[in-house]
């Protein structure tokens, strides 16, 4: 299967879960998604990245390796939407090691206190700092006022999360 050209035949569900279930659980393949993801083609990496997240729920194994690189990627200015979210997606879902705890809550500050950021990528990077917090209770203060900084302005969807998040921190 070419990837690129079947990432470009079609943006939907079904396709994005053929693509994952071609990719299954092989290094090799899944390398070649990265690259993808990694390029500089807006519709190709947006679409990857919907794909790389389907991946990490099959095969989080996959995705570890490229957790470095894909922090990097995150700190690219103008960086697509479709990457942020679904990159900061796949961080609610993992381990990250400790070394990297501080690079990761830096990334999710700066997205949850951007004005221009997207609802999807500040209630992802809540989730983060919420499970951060668990470990590094010193970012507890900061996450708490920095959510009810934005809850006046806020959306239900950020709200709801906002809620959620209080609530787990008062728990720490």
């Amino acid at each position: 299967m070419n990837l690129r050209e079947e990432i470009l035949k079609e943006h939907s569900k079904r396709q994005t879960r053929k693509i994952a279930d071609y990719i299954g659980n092989d290094k090799k393949r899944f390398r070649e998604l990265m690259d993808l993801f990694f390029g500089n083609e807006y519709r190709v990496t947006q679409r990857a990245a919907w794909i790389v997240n389907e991946c990490n729920e099959n095969h989080p194994q996959l995705v570890q390796p490229y957790l470095k690189e894909m922090l990097e990627y995150l700190s690219t200015p103008d960086l697509y939407a479709a990457v942020k979210r679904n990159t900061v997606r796949i961080l609610t879902t993992m381990e990250i090691p400790g070394k990297l705890l501080g690079r990761v809550a830096t990334i999710c500050f700066d997205f949850l206190s951007s004005p221009n950021e997207t609802i999807a990528v500040k209630v992802h990077s809540m989730k983060v700092l919420s499970t951060i917090c668990k470990k590094e209770k010193d970012f507890i203060n900061e996450l708490r006022l920095l959510i009810e900084q934005q809850v006046p302005y806020a959306t239900s969807g950020f709200l709801a999360c906002a809620r959620n998040t209080l609530k787990e921190l008062e728990k720490v």
